[in-house]
């Protein structure tokens, strides 16, 4: 067991940055853990900033390990979502501003389809507020090409999120209205809520049936829940919360999970759903 002070001092914020970089729960804890070797085993005398030291061990462990990882991810069956931190039921309001803090399972989404080292420098200037020079020194780069590669990150990122933000009541009542009406199998009410060129993502992991690519079009999608609600598989659903957003919640009759879906929504339209239906990324029962 880690009994280190110093270390415990920063190990959440450890924690969330490697887990920004993967994306995955199990995967930053051993980032984190690694990191744990290397500071146990260094000459303590020698270091003059823990903090920078123990951060630079962790983005180089996780780039490493986020390299390997996008490599693996090749061979994934069918789209690769993020793993949450927390799929709870609705939250009291304590509960509810930690989970304000989480970082919504949408940006992480995005997140993959930057570079490794895009994702690094975004994340370091953006979540971590770190200045170009110390950006530079953890990830071996000029100042200026670190730069670069946020500048880059920045743009591809605005390109994929929605334009119009939304209140959180105004993305709960339609995030409500999209699981009445996915429940009944409404074509005509789900296609007015989605966006004509909505995106649905389905990540079963080969574990479940899932769609094995992303569902282009709010009619092919409305089709898709129609032929999902005919087949009375006795799903209920109600709204919850994954890493601090709204979401839909699909439980079995014996009350096990069987997903969660996300909505990215832009203005009055759903764009995107991301459905995690993965068991190995679900609370088990």
């Amino acid at each position: 067991m880690n009994t280190d002070p110093l270390f415990e001092q920063h190990r959440p914020r450890l924690f969330s940055l490697a887990y920004r970089l993967l994306g995955a729960r199990a995967e930053a804890e051993d980032v984190v853990q690694d990191a744990w070797l290397r500071w146990h085993g260094s000459d303590r005398a020698a270091i003059q900033d823990p903090e920078a030291w123990l951060v630079t061990a962790t983005t180089r462990l996780g780039l490493d390990r986020l390299r390997a990882a996008r490599t693996a991810r090749r061979h994934y069956i069918g789209p690769w979502l993020p793993e949450p931190l927390e799929i709870s039921e609705e939250p009291g309001p304590e509960q509810r501003r930690e989970q304000a803090e989480q970082v919504s399972l949408a940006l992480l989404a995005v997140l993959e389809r930057l570079g490794p080292e895009e994702r690094a420098a975004f994340l370091l200037k953006d979540a971590f507020d770190y200045d170009y020079a110390r950006i530079g020194e953890l990830l071996g780069h000029s100042e200026a090409n670190c730069r670069q590669l946020v500048h880059r990150a920045r743009t591809r990122l605005q390109a994929e999120r929605p334009r119009f933000e939304v209140p959180r009541a105004r993305h709960r009542e339609l995030l409500a209205r999209f699981m009445d009406a996915s429940q009944s199998g409404d074509t005509g009410a789900i296609t007015a809520l989605l966006d004509s060129n909505a995106r649905l993502v389905s990540d079963g992991g080969g574990k479940v049936t899932a769609t094995l690519r992303p569902l282009l079009g709010a009619e092919r999608i409305a089709r898709l829940y129609w032929a999902v609600a005919r087949r009375g598989l006795g799903l209920q659903a109600r709204l919850g919360m994954v890493n601090g957003e709204p979401a839909i919640l699909r439980h079995h009759p014996d009350g096990r999970l069987h997903s969660a879906t996300l909505a990215v929504i832009d203005g009055d339209r759903i764009v995107e759903l991301l459905t995690l239906m993965n068991p190995d990324k679900l609370p088990p029962a």
